[in-house]
């Protein structure tokens, strides 16, 4: 028997088919979310950074309403830190005292939930097929076993050339399985690390922002003309 991949095809049964096409579509499911999270965290980073350098000129400048037109421009649209000082600006820009600043740090939590839930998408479809490919795969190479005992059974005898598909079928079952859920484990990992640096730098965010606000409230407060100012950083 040739082992190329038109006569493995073939040799396959009905069942074995229909798992390597799930198999298929569990890799290249893993794939487009690995490049579509590429693609947007990528480009979240780079607008965050380019976002935190505007927003700085006009903290320093205590240009509230400045700084919330800067978050809301198209060019900032998938800035996860655009987001998150959108949401609290809008709140300080209507009341800028102790509410303001206390319903801006509500508002920029509730943000951050959200935001981490849309950096996260997708990462349960990479977290399934790691943990459940090796298994789908598993279960072709039983059926291809069985494929090679009822070959041998139909020809009546325990040669190689009787058992041979099943074999195949069942090894390259087993291979497909193994090199998608590596495939989806790999992904997986790497974009959990990236996610968490950004969790991280939302967390920073607002806690700086919100030492700004006090920083505000104090300066004022003691009629200093110069109030403090604070950097806003992306990582």
């Amino acid at each position: 028997m040739s082992f190329d991949p038109a006569h493995l095809w073939e040799s396959m049964g009905i069942v074995s088919k229909v798992i390597f096409f799930v198999m298929i579509i569990m890799g290249i499911s893993c794939l487009y979310v690995g490049i579509e999270r590429l693609v947007t965290l990528s480009k979240a980073r780079a607008q965050s950074r380019s976002l935190a350098e505007s927003l700085t000129q006009h903290l320093v400048k205590g240009d509230v309403a400045a700084a919330l037109k800067a978050c809301q421009r198209p060019e900032y649209k998938f800035s996860y830190l655009g987001h998150l000082m959108e949401a609290g600006l809008r709140e300080l820009n209507g009341r800028f005292d102790r509410f303001g600043v206390e319903s801006a740090r509500r508002a920029m939590d509730r943000r951050s939930v959200q935001e981490n839930a849309d950096l996260r998408r997708g990462m349960n479809i990479l977290a399934t097929v790691g943990s459940t490919a090796p298994f789908v795969g598993l279960v072709g190479t039983i059926f291809g076993i069985i494929n090679a005992f009822s070959a041998m059974a139909a020809s009546g005898s325990g040669g190689l050339a009787s058992v041979s598909g099943g074999i195949a079928e069942a090894l390259v079952a087993t291979a497909v399985g193994i090199v998608v859920a590596i495939i989806g484990v790999w992904l997986f990992n790497y974009f959990t690390s990236r996610i968490d640096l950004i969790t991280n730098d939302i967390s920073v965010s607002v806690e700086e922002f919100v030492d700004w606000c006090e920083k505000q409230l104090v300066a004022r407060a003691e009629g200093s003309p110069d109030a403090p100012t604070q950097e806003v950083h992306a990582k």
